[in-house]
């Protein structure tokens, strides 16, 4: 994937478990496990059925956490986020989990995803005085929830729900209660597990391996899971439904181990790589992916094409961000540190060089200068996606036309600009029937918005960010 300061960045990660003597204790391995959906700040809440008690800050999950932190974090359930910022900025005030305490009671909230009418929701609550701790349109669940009169907990997060609109996989701590919520488009990914007697939810089944949990099934679109002392039970927030989860977590986002929906990660990014070299051959010597999340598809490409698979490019994991780049000159040297070609294996070699999306087209010609500096004879990107043309809405950091490639130029003109000697992307039908998904659903049951500008829910003027003109069309 993308190696520069202006990449296609990774989205949230939530987790949750009830039920649990050690919830703090498995909340934080759970995080570590969707550490790569997050890396500017992780957090914590936990109760004891009496109080809501929280950790927080910036940083990796382990600089976050100390063992005697944990320790201080007594409770049977939990809630847990890793956070990359879309809406609100990076101070510590917009970590998740947030929590908000009054006169009856304490309620911590964790998301990902991204509100499209968050904007237009606060200027309605502010009208009615309502004040805003933080940026992040997380905040407006909360308030909404309190806005809902004197009905029960349950029925004022449904009221919440019925109000937002975009991206959400919530989960939500009340003293005696665990609830967890998913959009009516299921936009993002949320599964429930089980851990002996305990009850755990994650953005990723990857997180229920790495704790012992047991997978039982994904969260539907538009429902509301509540856990306390009588047990689970699911309720519906929304009838009107249509499955359309992001496309980009079984292409990016998503660690290969982990299943969506029945499918693995791995496999569906394999079988993006045999589509492409169907659809994309090309006559070369060796084959090679981006590390990490182009592996897959790069093997899937050799295997279909009988082309040799190698390692040409070893990423560095001991090189963290790079926040000093005063120069180009050291921003080239940025992208250096952290991707490396092997010389032995690409001199001299006509070579295939596998990513998973092209965003703003920077760091492909820096690699593709890095092949051809190491000897590469010729430099023959494919990708296994269709361009991304226009901006996402629902939690990716991509919000303006301006900033892709694919919505400005040409693929000829993009091979020019990334200096490789041929570009093809993946088709639109060709992703969807190598991921595999259920093809009786509507829109195959994935969002394809970024590749084609058709949107699953309505997007309203005030999502556009500032620097964004105008409305995709």
């Amino acid at each position: 994937m993308f190696y520069d300061e202006r990449g296609l960045k990774e989205e949230c990660g939530v987790f949750a478990i009830w039920g649990h003597e050690q919830a703090a204790q498995l909340t934080y391995y759970g995080l570590h496990s969707l550490q790569h959906r997050g890396q500017e700040g992780a957090g914590i809440a936990v109760t004891d059925g009496q109080m809501v008690h929280d950790h927080k800050g910036l940083g990796l999950v382990n600089d976050v956490f100390t063992p005697e932190q944990l320790e201080q974090l007594k409770g049977y359930a939990a809630i847990g986020h890793v956070r990359y910022s879309t809406q609100g900025g990076k101070d510590y005030v917009n970590v998740q989990p947030l929590v908000f305490r009054s006169q009856t009671d304490t309620l911590s909230l964790a998301h990902n995803g991204n509100l499209v009418n968050a904007h237009a929701l606060k200027s309605q609550l502010e009208a009615q005085g309502s004040i805003f701790q933080t940026t992040s349109d997380t905040e407006v669940l909360a308030h909404l929830i309190k806005r809902g009169g004197p009905l029960s907990f349950v029925n004022n997060v449904k009221y919440a729900l019925s109000m937002i609109k975009g991206a959400y996989a919530f989960v939500i701590l009340h003293e005696n209660q665990l609830l967890a919520a998913l959009d009516p488009n299921g936009l993002r990914p949320l599964s429930l597990g089980r851990l002996g007697e305990a009850w755990v939810l994650a953005s990723e089944t990857c997180a229920f391996d790495l704790i012992g949990a047991t997978y039982v099934r994904d969260v539907e679109p538009g429902e509301l899971i509540i856990i306390d002392e009588t047990g689970m039970r699911s309720e519906r927030f929304s009838s009107s439904v249509q499955r359309a989860i992001c496309s980009m977590e079984y292409i990016y986002f998503s660690r290969p181990d982990s299943n969506l929906e029945g499918i693995n990660v791995h496999a569906a990014r394999k079988n993006l790589g045999i589509q492409l070299a169907k659809e994309a051959p090309v006559d070369a010597d060796v084959v090679t992916g981006v590390p990490d999340s182009s592996i897959s598809a790069a093997i899937g490409y050799a295997e279909e094409s009988g082309i040799p698979y190698e390692l040409g490019l070893i990423k560095n994991r001991y090189v963290g961000r790079t926040f000093i780049q005063p120069s180009q000159e050291l921003r080239e040297q940025g992208v250096k540190m952290k991707l490396s070609p092997v010389r032995g294996i690409v001199e001299g070699k006509k070579v295939v060089m596998i990513d998973d999306s092209i965003v703003r087209g920077t760091t492909s010609r820096r690699i593709v200068r890095m092949l051809k500096e190491a000897g590469a004879e010729e430099v023959h990107v494919r990708i296994s996606s269709p361009p991304i043309a226009h901006p996402c809405f629902y939690g990716i950091d991509i919000s303006s036309k301006d900033e892709l490639i694919a919505a400005n130029h040409s693929v000829e003109e993009m091979r020019e600009l990334i200096e490789a000697d041929s570009l093809t992307f993946l088709s639109v039908e060709g992703m969807v029937k190598a991921i595999g998904r259920d093809s009786s659903m509507n829109h195959c049951g994935q969002c394809l918005a970024c590749f084609t500008g058709k949107y699953p829910t309505e997007i309203y003027p005030d999502t556009v960010l500032p620097h964004e003109k105008e409305l995709p069309v």
